[in-house]
């Protein structure tokens, strides 16, 4: 956009700075996700909640998306403030980890943990947003920067994985939350960004976002791709465990996955597909992984399979973040964002809450219904394709 045009490229001292405090923070923020996604169920069910209540209790991150999420990531634009906004959520949910953790009870975890996402889940848009906004500014790439993120959360999940073996699964939460500290603490160091004064006038009520019908196939398709990551998400430590599979092996396998994503990040500058081209392939890898998933594969089998996490996660997100940032004007970026998280919250709540009662009756089973969920997502994106290379926002998007 224009008035992204005006803002020189600044010197490349600048650009390392920005890029070092950038993949500082997304190695904690995801360092957090890899502690707290694989092993956060798991605490859940060894202080005593039975797998209903964990379904519902971890859906609250997807129910928050849809929720206070849009509501704090337009509060952050409208006061320009994305960087500050990060830092207030970034030390409010080290408090609310902390806070959990003191709790046992299945309504007493639930009532915190509601809050605690609702100042959680706004850090990841408004992140993206702030990193969208920085390789515009600094000429840098998105993958590259994001991929500290999945090498911070393979590492996270590494070192639950050790010490499951080593602690009793009710003290995993002190863990989640000293990275959560940590977290908090790195997110001082991300460097000021400048508004573009053109766009303060314009970044009020601006709602032709959600009028635009390519933007929306981009939010939906990617919602469906990563809601389909919930049965997984929620269940698969728990079902790995009941197989016989030990703290370490179950981190390991989760680790495998993220190694696919990191190389996939470290390469996307490379791609020359559309974006478009790239969700359809991700979301058809998607389905594949979730119909082998739900056959309860031998561990061989099953760490081939975690490989995909690459393509059904990975390849979703850069394909994503490329198309967004084609099409969302860098003064609605945090907007954007935040109904892009939005979308995925209602989805993958929705999801999570089902899969709890489906888990119930038929096990791995239930990923048979992400995996019609990843097809449906292929087949929009595939019918919007030429919708989404006609009328690009930017001509260059600095992502890939």
């Amino acid at each position: 956009m224009s008035s992204q045009a005006q803002i020189p490229i600044a010197s490349p001292i600048d650009s390392r700075r920005f890029a070092i405090s950038l993949a500082a923070f997304y190695a904690s923020l995801f360092g957090l996700v890899g502690t707290h996604l694989p092993f956060f169920p798991v605490w859940l069910k060894a202080v005593g909640i039975d797998a209903a209540w964990i379904g519902i209790i971890t859906a609250l991150p997807a129910i928050s998306r849809f929720t206070a999420l849009p509501f704090l990531t337009s509060l952050a634009e409208r006061r320009h403030a994305v960087r500050q906004a990060i830092i207030v959520t970034a030390f409010a949910t080290a408090a609310g980890v902390i806070l959990t953790g003191t709790q046992q009870q299945a309504l007493a975890v639930f009532l915190i943990y509601a809050v605690t996402c609702c100042v959680w889940t706004p850090m990841t848009p408004l992140t993206d947003a702030y990193a969208l906004r920085g390789v515009r500014r600094y000429g840098l790439n998105y993958g590259p920067l994001r991929l500290w993120g999945s090498a911070a959360f393979v590492a996270g999940a590494l070192a639950c994985g050790l010490l499951v073996d080593l602690i009793a699964a009710k003290h995993l939460i002190w863990v989640i939350a000293s990275v959560a500290a940590v977290s908090a603490l790195v997110s001082l160091g991300l460097k000021p960004l400048e508004v573009p004064q053109a766009a303060t006038a314009e970044v009020h009520g601006d709602s032709r976002l959600l009028r635009d019908a390519g933007f929306l196939a981009v939010i939906v398709t990617s919602a469906l791709v990563q809601g389909s990551h919930a049965a997984y998400y929620t269940f698969a430590s728990i079902a790995w465990q009941q197989a016989g599979y030990g703290g370490l092996t179950i981190a390991s396998l989760w680790v495998l996955g993220v190694l696919a994503e990191i190389v996939l990040f470290a390469f996307s500058p490379r791609f020359t597909l559309p974006f478009a081209l790239l969700v359809v392939i991700a979301a058809l890898s998607a389905a594949l992984r979730w119909v082998i998933m739900a056959q309860s594969p031998p561990i061989a089998v099953l760490a081939v399979v975690q490989l995909a996490h690459g393509l059904s996660f990975g390849l979703t997100q850069v394909g994503t973040m490329g198309l967004i940032a084609q099409r969302v004007p860098g003064h609605v970026m945090a907007r954007g964002q935040g109904y892009l998280v939005a979308c995925t919250g209602i989805v993958t709540s929705t999801t999570a809450i089902a899969s709890g009662r489906i888990y119930e009756s038929f096990g791995e089973g239930v990923y048979y219904l992400m995996a019609a969920m990843a097809l449906t997502a292929a087949l929009i994106m595939f019918l919007s394709r030429r919708r989404l290379s006609a009328h690009p926002e930017n001509g260059a998007s600095g992502v890939a």
